[in-house]
């Protein structure tokens, strides 16, 4: 692909690019060990052994011996190998970034002489349920688990979500001491750590289940993309068709960003991805570096959410509904779709707006030659599509894709030799232990709330704190999911809402799926709204901006998020959830809606031109917001407003605001130079 990338690379290399593609790298080393030869060919043999194991579990080989292992004995052996992954990826503190010490040698030790043990007595564990009565062995073993948990989550996720899994899994044990709100009866620690670690609701429940069964194969795929030449390739694909309109870089990043998030598996990682080519990019043609941090930061969080490949919470919300994972993904179309034509449009407007062209084609890939280098990425996708949609095989897909990809890549200029594989490899059990190791500990929040029958009170609670009134509820779950986020992953604080609060929006008359999807995009907006919007942090590191400037801009062009879960949740049609009328009535309002409501925050509307600056700018800035969200507030639903009052409400405040633009602010503009569409 060296010929496609030419034109990227000339800018993507110029001296601002050199000066911040240093920066992420002090933020991996604060976050994963640097490892030796040594240790990373354990990694690697510990994340082939995964791999293996999984293979034979999801496509029922029997060791090709006809042996069929228990679930609960494969989640035992594969959650004991992830563990320890997850000591030797993770440093105990910032003393040992470089090597493995022995205490953490010996913790691994710990783990597979534990972790043998259950998977030894696995048919005991399940025939004479020692979730409830355990052996003495047993009961010691599993209290030493528990904690061992507790300290890999903490190593993966941090001290958040540690401190709230220490909490929510010790609550059994004092919980008649609380509030008569949230008490309950008090459970022996011993009977809680078993009902932890050897039952199937808390340790080996949900999350863990869904990445053993499912997600374990996606970001197999996902890493093989990266190392197999699929970053470039999508970024090049993206400089090929927009990299020459106005604003091109940014629109660059929207599409190469969406594209690696569902890779990458996170905003943190795809902003450190795909930023220092994106940001140097936009910085070129006369973007600001808080603007160009702010659209890196929502661009790759919006990848997190983007269907086909949406990450783990998706997979999670899947196996919470009891759907496939095909009906979250379907749902998650339009409000993904709004998101990123939101960003798209404040994008075309900021750069028309301030005159911003876009690259010389000259300097920019060919799309033939982008196709030409890199067309078995697109085949492989549409490969993994046709067998999620069509085949039903969501668990067995990504395996079949990643075979395919691999294959392929090896008669390609980037194939694979035995010193690149390895680092595959590795790099796959980096990013799986990371998961497995926050999921663990989240389970057990599960567990706590499961044992005790809690959940269930706290979310009758929640509708008797609302008043019956399903707005305040809403707000309420969002304030919480907002909350949540900012010190958890998205899965993690999803999977406690999920529990939580998600049944009180269902017990309210809220559609499942709504309710579901509402949670996870309010958890997903702390990584882009301030004081702790952690995506837009990493994009300023890259852009060498401050953070909160950088997290203002990115919450001010993620502003179309903030709307878009109310508006499904009051109406599902925008989930398609309705007749075939009803959805595409939806998306058509709500995307010229949207249209307006970029308009109205970038100043620049398509036909009319600047909105212009001072009093009377504003009061048009605002008409023409109020007549995009009236556009995109769903007709029907819990508010009943009708489409007719709603299209009337919306031509009014548009006429009033083109009308006031028109006779008060168009006179006094000067024309804007330098910027076509």
């Amino acid at each position: 692909m060296a010929r496609a990338c030419k034109g990227l690379y000339e800018f993507g290399m110029s001296s601002e690019s050199e000066s911040v593609e240093k920066t992420p790298k002090p933020v991996a080393r604060l976050r994963y060990r640097e490892l030796s030869e040594r240790w990373r060919a354990v990694m690697a043999i510990m994340t082939a052994c995964a791999i293996i194991l999984a293979i034979n579990q999801i496509f029922n080989l029997g060791f090709f011996v006809g042996y069929v292992m228990l679930d609960s004995r494969y989640m035992y052996l594969i959650t004991g190998v992830m563990l320890c992954m997850v000591f030797i990826t993770f440093p105990a503190s910032k003393h040992s970034p470089s090597h493995v010490p022995w205490y953490d040698i010996a913790v691994m030790v710990i783990i597979a002489a534990i972790f043998s043990y259950y998977a030894y007595y696995a048919e005991r564990i399940v025939l004479e349920a020692w979730e409830y009565a355990a052996p003495e062995l047993g009961v010691w073993l599993a209290m030493l688990t528990w904690v061992i948990v507790l300290e890999a989550g903490r190593r993966a996720g941090g001290w958040p979500v540690f401190a709230i899994v220490l909490v929510f899994s010790l609550y059994p044990t004092f919980a008649d001491s609380l509030p008569t709100v949230i008490a309950a009866l008090s459970i022996p620690v011993q009977d809680v750590a078993i009902f932890h670690v050897l039952g199937e609701e808390s340790l080996f429940g949900i999350p863990m289940r869904v990445f053993a069964q499912l997600v374990f194969g996606f970001l197999i795929f996902g890493i093989s993309l990266q190392f197999t030449g699929g970053g470039p390739f999508f970024i090049n694909l993206a400089f090929a068709l927009l990299g020459h309109l106005r604003g091109g870089p940014a629109k660059v990043s929207i599409f190469s960003s969406g594209l690696m998030g569902s890779m990458s598996g996170g905003p943190i990682s795809n902003v450190l991805t795909t930023g220092p080519l994106s940001i140097p990019a936009m910085r070129r043609i006369g973007f600001s570096k808080e603007y160009a941090s702010g659209v890196e930061a929502c661009a790759s969080t919006g990848g997190v959410f983007m269907p086909p490949i949406m990450g783990a919470t998706a997979f999670v919300m899947a196996s919470f509904l009891n759907v496939s994972y095909v009906t979250v993904a379907i749902a998650a179309i339009v409000p993904s779709l709004l998101y990123f034509f939101g960003l798209y449009m404040q994008i075309d407007a900021y750069a028309a707006r301030n005159g911003l062209s876009g690259l010389p084609k000259e300097e920019l890939p060919e799309l033939k030659t982008v196709f030409k280098e890199g067309w078995y990425f697109i085949a492989v996708f549409a490969a993994l599509i046709w067998m999620l949609v069509y085949l039903q095989r969501e668990a067995v897909a990504p395996f079949y894709a990643t075979g395919l990809l691999l294959v392929i890549n090896q008669f390609t200029q980037h194939k694979l030799d035995l010193p690149k594989f390895m680092q595959l490899v590795a790099g796959m059990g980096k990013l799986l232990a990371e998961l497995a190791g926050i999921l663990a500990a989240i389970g057990l929040i599960i567990g706590g709330l499961a044992v005790t029958g809690i959940a269930g009170t706290i979310a009758n609670d929640l509708v008797y704190i609302a008043g019956d009134n399903v707005l305040v509820l809403l707000i309420m779950g969002a304030l919480t999911s907002f909350i949540l986020g900012i010190g958890m992953t998205v899965t993690a604080a999803y999977i406690f809402l999920a529990i939580v609060l998600v049944p009180a929006l269902t017990n309210s008359g809220l559609d499942p799926l709504a309710s579901h999807m509402f949670v996870m995009y309010w958890g997903m907006l702390s990584f882009i709204t301030p004081p702790v919007a952690l995506a837009a942090f990493a994009a300023a590191s890259v852009a060498q901006v401050s953070p909160m400037r950088a997290g203002v801009e990115a919450m001010r062009l993620g502003a179309i998020i903030y709307f878009v879960p109310f508006f499904f949740v009051f109406n599902p049609a925008l989930l398609l959830q309705g007749s075939l009328l009803e959805n595409l009535q939806a998306l058509s309002t709500a995307l010229i809606g949207v249209a307006l409501v970029s308009a109205a925050l970038q100043g620049y509307l398509i036909g009319v031109g600047d909105l212009g600056r001072g009093g009377a700018a504003i009061l048009v800035r605002v008409m023409t917001a109020v007549s995009g969200l009236t556009l995109a507030l769903p007709a029907g639903g819990l508010f009943g407003f009708s489409q007719i009052l709603l299209l009337m409400v919306a031509a009014v405040a548009l006429a009033v605001a083109v009308t006031l633009h028109r006779l008060v602010v168009a006179p006094g503009l000067e024309p804007i130079q330098g910027a076509s569409p």
